[in-house]
């Protein structure tokens, strides 16, 4: 089945309508910059979105302030699902881009307790690449701090 991807403009976003209260929303928490609610698409109990309540695409698009509220809320809202959940691990997931899985363009983080065979595999193929190849991309990295290729 095509995974379902969501390119609304702002002003038809799914997320957005959520957060101006046009569609219903199992709401969890909130503050003046951030948003959190049930993920419909539920992995396991307890599985919640946290979104910027304003419309930012990306990681590349949200200010130093949200990405900071984001993060604050994420943590509050783990610990709370270790609370009411038990779970015995959790994931923290955030997606930029088709091809990095993302499916709805509004930011967001997913907070999902964690269970032994839940079905949820995070792994990639590793290259394992040579320390000069690694020193050589920290470098360019580097670079691009301290040129403001990096800055808010």
């Amino acid at each position: 089945m095509p995974k379902f991807i969501d390119t609304s403009p702002p002003d038809q976003c799914i997320f957005c309508r959520l957060v101006a209260g046009a569609i219903p929303a199992a709401r969890v928490y909130e503050d003046a910059l951030t948003l959190a609610f049930m993920d419909i698409g539920q992995v396991n109990p307890g599985h919640v979105l946290v979104a910027t309540r304003r419309h930012a695409a990306n990681l590349f698009e949200i200010t130093p302030q949200e990405a900071a509220a984001v993060m604050q809320t994420a943590r509050r809202v783990a610990l709370a699902v270790r609370a009411a959940f038990d779970p015995p691990g959790l994931t923290v997931l955030q997606a930029n881009g088709a091809e990095g899985d993302q499916t709805v363009f509004h930011f967001h983080l997913h907070v999902v307790p964690r269970h032994a065979d839940d079905g949820i595999a995070l792994s990639w193929p590793r290259k394992d690449p040579p320390f000069d190849v690694l020193a050589g991309y920290a470098g360019r990295l580097r670079e691009a701090l301290t040129k403001g290729g990096a800055t808010s």
